[in-house]
């Protein structure tokens, strides 16, 4: 599970995604779907980039809740309390607490209008030295996740999507 940020316009946009997968090593290649029912679609489709952020373990009620609502109806970076950070070499933001943070670019759009599978380039990577050691977060895609081996069972907050739970 990942935190996606985009920005287009004046407030800039994070959003949870569990559908995402590295491609290869060189160019470095992550593709995740993004679908036109995501707030973030357009803003990816109109800058071609974004930033993909790996959040810790002890994220793992915030990342739910990013996903059980809309940047559409919400700033998500004030409601959910994310620190926004300059990014290198996009416009989208960093996550501060989040453990790395991947500059994205848009390199292959031509799965997005079939399949939403957008081919992402990174193109710079951050991590923070506080993070190192800190449990990561894997979501199981109906709610549960693995942290360290252990199960933790989030269902009953998947408020947006149900049908997953």
């Amino acid at each position: 599970m990942v935190l996606i940020t985009t920005a287009a316009g004046a407030t800039p946009n994070v959003m949870t995604n569990g559908f995402n997968m590295a491609l290869q090593h060189e160019p470095p290649l992550l593709a995740m779907v993004v679908g036109p029912w995501d707030h973030s679609y357009a803003a990816l489709r109109d800058t071609g980039e974004c930033v993909v952020a790996v959040p810790p373990a002890t994220l793992a009620a915030t990342v739910v809740d990013v996903g059980n609502c809309s940047g559409a109806d919400v700033d998500k970076f004030a409601q959910f309390e994310l620190t926004p950070l300059p990014a290198r070499g996009v416009g989208a933001p960093l996550v501060g607490e989040c453990l790395a943070n991947i500059e994205c670019r848009v390199a292959d759009e031509r799965l997005v209008d079939d399949y939403n599978l957008f081919v992402l380039e990174a193109i710079h990577a951050w991590t923070l030295p506080a993070h190192v050691g800190v449990p990561r977060l894997h979501h199981r895609g109906d709610g549960t996740f693995v942290v360290d081996g252990e199960l933790v069972d989030l269902r009953a907050r998947m408020t947006k999507w149900p049908e997953l739970i």
